[in-house]
């Protein structure tokens, strides 16, 4: 029997109300505790007014809600097929011929079109706000004052050393294990409140303990002749380490901004795997939308058999957990390079598709 546009449009706004109440009040939660945590850590720092961490909540929203996204798709189709059972709405349909795959088929596309709109909407926004977050955060909360961009122009960085702070620009960059090399080297001295007091212009400069190793270096002071240094040694307070840590995360990069910055990453040598790992997590984000759906289902249909909202409800849970511990671990195994990052991205997908598949077709037909 073929299902009726009628009831296929019926079932889908039933889950897709469900769904938008259980996200608005997941994003609720989440303000609160974010408002809760950066008052507490606000408290020692009376230059942080309330209203910068009210703030601070709001654009951190976006970010949390891209994590909560696939758990409300999970409990908001629990809850819409659990109505549905529990009105006999379902027992109705079967009876008259419709199959669990059919009823299930328009909330799996609008589950899907849900993916789509989290990689195409919802990243980008969250990709913005969170950037804006964590720069309020690094000023405010963590007197960070070493910053790196790179970009189609080469590296920037701001470093800090005993005699002020300084911002180096590389148009090449070459990392080669743990050593780093930049050529064509312009660095900007400065004191305090950014007076600039001189200007180095050096043909490479390779990272090493606590300093820049730089080569033919022209040293250029306010009202002094520049003068050429075969090795100049310039102080800094960076290492591999905090070079690759102050990259963008991927998390503040949007979703079609990623693939262009991941060649830009590779094209200076730096490894991308992180980045890689995000951005195919992303493209997998639709599948997994629909398997938190298909798992939403064998739940309902075990209910409407067997009774008992307790274990719908636990059950649930657990497998929120689970799911979300196991992609924690696969993302840990693609970020040691254990397994290929395409791999670790759409395992947890795959897997959780194969699982709800499985188990509807045991149910159903088995």
């Amino acid at each position: 029997m073929r299902l009726s546009t009628t009831l296929s449009a019926y079932i889908a706004r039933n889950f897709l109300l469900t769904f938008l109440v259980l996200f608005g009040l997941f994003l609720m939660l989440i303000f609160l505790f974010d408002t809760v945590e950066l008052l507490r850590r606000a408290a020692a720092k009376p230059d942080i007014t309330f209203s910068l961490v009210l703030e601070m909540a709001f654009l951190k929203l976006p970010h949390m809600g891209q994590q909560a996204f696939p758990f409300a798709i999970l409990f908001g189709g629990m809850a819409a097929f659990w109505r549905l059972a529990r009105t006999h709405e379902l027992v109705i349909t079967r009876a008259a011929g419709v199959s669990v795959w059919q009823f299930l088929l328009p909330v799996l596309g609008l589950a899907f079109l849900l993916g789509l709109f989290q990689i195409g909407v919802l990243n980008p926004l969250a990709s913005t706000t969170i950037t804006r977050y964590e720069r309020i955060e690094a000023v405010n909360f963590k007197g960070q004052k070493s910053f790196l961009a790179l970009s189609n122009n080469g590296l920037w960085l701001r470093q800090a050393n005993a005699d002020g702070q300084s911002v180096v620009h590389s148009r090449f960059v070459l990392q080669t294990g743990k050593d780093v090399e930049l050529r064509d080297v312009v660095v900007f001295n400065y004191k305090e409140n950014d007076r600039f007091i001189g200007r180095l212009d050096a043909e490479k400069a390779r990272l090493e303990d606590g300093f820049w190793h730089m080569t033919n270096a022209w040293v250029h002071t306010p009202e002094e002749t520049p003068r050429l240094e075969k090795d100049y040694w310039l102080a800094t307070d960076l290492t591999l380490n905090r070079i690759q840590d102050s990259f963008a995360p991927p998390e503040t990069m949007s979703f079609w901004d990623l693939p262009g910055f991941i060649q830009t990453l590779e094209k200076a040598g730096f490894t991308a795997v992180r980045h890689r790992l995000y951005w195919h997590s992303l493209l997998a984000s639709p599948l997994l939308m629909c398997a938190m759906v298909l798992i939403a289902a064998t739940f309902t249909l075990r209910h409407a058999r067997q009774g008992g909202g307790t274990y719908v409800i636990g059950a649930g849970v657990m497998t929120g957990f689970v799911l979300y511990f196991f992609s924690d671990i696969v993302f840990a195994l693609g970020l040691s390079d254990s397994i290929p990052a395409t791999m670790a991205a759409w395992t947890p997908a795959g897997v959780a598709t194969l699982l709800g598949l499985a188990t509807l077709l045991h149910l159903e037909d088995g």
